[in-house]
């Protein structure tokens, strides 16, 4: 028996190291999976540029939309994607103008917004951001893991920084870059182009999925709503009103965007008014009916309802 005892111990101390390296090897598997799922495959990446005025167009290709304004005195850009597409980019702004890019500003500091600047900086661009955005780059938040994030190299920041408005002329037309404080994040941009009827947003608004208040980077719902209320002030019955993510649209659209915003907050806070917890918030589906008229919607109705439950509850 006693042999038969060790030879049973022995299995079972096999079976346990087996069953450990079946699991550390699921678990680097899924690791492996979940990467490949979070990054995008740039070079399969194409930049579709987009003709709003004879000397204005938009670029698609993987992130936030951006701005080419082009002429003889060079090239106004608005935004720059990710690094990998930067020669992407500039060889589809070579095939508008074989002017060179001058000036570029950032709507804010996420890296499908920023991702880009370093590589532009060394081809010469002058960028352009708020303070509050400059200072971001310098000293990002932490990783999600707790590691540090990654500092922007000198040549990528920002040389021009304003705080409440800036104006500039290029190619005939007036550029007016104007501060949204704390909206989606605290460095937010509105870009205007009043000769042309045109403004561009950045992510603090999108004509797709809910709202994003990005509070770690200093976003605010009140600050968000606030500046949609901008946009739409700064915006006439023609005016083409391009979004950080989605589709061009018009006023009406960025008012019902601010209405829908107003519903889920006066929603949530009823909610908060009862003692009702977070998940409760979200359990309790205040954007249902708002979804159908949301594209895109995902999870990012859920994501917004957390957003603003945890602003109101802070502000009790």
């Amino acid at each position: 028996m006693t042999g038969d005892h060790t030879r049973f111990w022995g299995i079972l101390r096999r079976m346990k190291y087996t069953h450990i390296v079946l699991s550390i090897a699921a678990m680097a598997l899924c690791a492996s999976l979940a990467h490949a799922q979070a990054a995008p495959d740039f070079s399969k990446v194409e930049i579709k540029a987009n003709k709003v005025t004879d000397k204005f167009y938009t670029l698609d290709g993987q992130g936030g939309t951006i701005g080419v304004l082009f002429g003889p005195d060079g090239v106004f850009m608005v935004d720059t994607q990710f690094a990998p597409l930067s020669d992407k980019i500039a060889a589809a702004i070579k095939r508008l103008t074989p002017q060179p890019i001058k000036f570029i500003v950032n709507t804010h500091v996420h890296g499908d917004h920023t991702g880009g600047d370093e590589n532009f900086g060394k081809m010469g661009a002058v960028i352009i951001s708020r303070e509050e955005l400059r200072y971001r780059l310098a000293h990002p938040n932490p990783n999600a893991n707790g590691t540090p994030g990654p500092v922007m190299p000198d040549i990528g920041l920002p040389k021009m920084t304003y705080r409440d408005r800036l104006t500039m002329r290029m190619n005939g037309e007036e550029i007016e870059m104007i501060a949204i404080a704390r909206a989606h994040t605290d460095g937010d941009t509105l870009v205007v182009f009043p000769g042309l009827d045109v403004i561009m947003t950045g992510d603090f608004y999108r004509s797709i999925q809910y709202p994003n208040v990005d509070r770690a980077n200093g976003g605010s719902l009140q600050g968000l709503i606030d500046g949609l209320g901008v946009v739409i002030g700064h915006a006439g019955p023609n005016t083409k009103i391009i979004p950080g993510h989605g589709p061009t649209v018009d006023r009406n659209a960025v008012i019902a965007h601010r209405d829908m915003a107003l519903m889920v907050r006066n929603r949530v806070a009823r909610l908060v008014d009862q003692g009702q917890s977070e998940d409760q918030a979200v359990a309790a589906k205040v954007t249902a009916d708002l979804d159908a008229k949301v594209q895109e919607v995902g999870m990012t109705g859920d994501r917004f309802v957390r957003q603003v439950y945890q602003e109101l509850k802070a502000n009790r």
